[in-house]
């Protein structure tokens, strides 16, 4: 006669301990990733093997495998587990005094690699946050912002840029960074191990930004006089495209410096006139908890992408894109 099977006494911990057995082969390796005693894992394997009312694991000199049962058991733990954990996070979302929409607005610079970050940071931290993302330039986000269409904008500020009317708003730093040059692979800047003087980009040929009237675009160097454009494009994956193509060069933020495609070398310049710029984050005068989350979480994320850079202080300046992010000075603005 067969064994009675009580399913209502498996247990999560006796699944979770079963399911890491069969991916490690051992109870000995399955202690000591779910920090057990072997004697606990012992007693977890047998209550489900008692709940079985079958094996479920074959012992042999060179480990243990799963029978029949095991498999089965196994299988039905992942999926389990699986919805134990979603169940786990959406009480979460539950339990977290932060829930609703935030409108949160970007520069295009911004939306590449601190935008996605961000995002993320809040999902993990505050799921109950629903982040509604868009992109525009600093002056269409001032607008929206002090429409009350957005919660939070993320802007450009500094050197070369307008002197935006900020009053009335709360703005909190979230990156400091210098501007550097994009260019082919190929190029003469390529190789440079030390930054360039700002004279050795004379007579090149720039890939420059265009947009609407009004709108702030990247264009040549800013100090350099009489720049070379060779081709106008709005958009960065355009530009930085021409770049790669051998068309010109151009400016990158070293915001954007992780996200660059194949084919592009980045550069820096050296040069003692250019008091560099940061990237702001902006909402009312009195953030509620929910802007102020957002906020934290930018400048979370800048100081990951900035904590890169310094990590590597010592390596060459120039990188080719399949390199991390490498360390370059923070401007300070005047």
């Amino acid at each position: 006669m067969a064994k009675m099977v009580r399913v209502d006494d498996m247990t999560l911990a006796g699944l979770r301990v079963c399911r890491e057995i069969a991916l490690l082969g051992s109870f000995t390796a399955a202690a000591r990733s779910l920090g057990y005693s072997q004697p606990a894992i012992s007693r977890q394997v047998a209550a489900m093997e008692a709940a079985a009312g079958l094996p479920l694991f074959v012992r042999t000199a060179r480990g243990v495998s799963l029978s029949a049962a095991g498999h089965a058991v196994v299988t039905h733990a992942g999926r389990i587990l699986g919805d134990v954990e979603s169940l786990r996070h959406d009480l979460d979302g539950l339990g977290d005094r932060l829930a609703g929409r935030v409108r949160l607005g970007v520069f295009p610079t911004a939306a590449a690699v601190l935008a996605p970050r961000t995002i993320a940071l809040l999902a993990a931290e505050h799921p109950g946050l629903d982040i509604r993302l868009s992109e525009a330039s600093t002056p269409s986000l001032l607008r929206e912002l002090r429409r009350g269409r957005l919660a939070v904008a993320v802007i450009g500020a500094g050197a070369g840029l307008p002197d935006y009317d900020l009053d009335g708003l709360a703005v909190h730093r979230v990156f400091s960074g210098d501007l550097c040059v994009a260019v082919p692979i190929g190029h003469r800047l390529a190789s440079a191990t030390t930054a360039v003087a700002v004279g050795e980009l004379t007579g090149e040929p720039w890939v420059i930004g265009d947009g609407s009237a009004g709108d702030p675009q990247f264009a040549a160097w800013p100090t350099l006089a009489d720049p070379i454009v060779a081709h106008r494009v709005r958009g960065w994956q355009a530009r930085l495209g021409m770049v790669a193509a051998g068309l010109g060069i151009c400016l990158l933020p070293e915001l954007a410096a992780p996200s660059v495609p194949a084919g592009v070398a980045i550069v820096r310049v050296q040069d003692p006139t250019w008091m560099g710029r940061v990237t702001l984050a902006v909402a009312g005068p009195s953030p509620g908890p929910s802007e102020s989350a957002v906020i934290e979480a930018l400048q979370a994320a800048g100081h990951s992408i900035g904590s890169a850079e310094r990590s590597s202080a010592t390596s060459d300046l120039k990188r080719a894109v399949t390199d991390p992010p490498r360390s370059r000075r923070r401007p300070t603005l005047p």
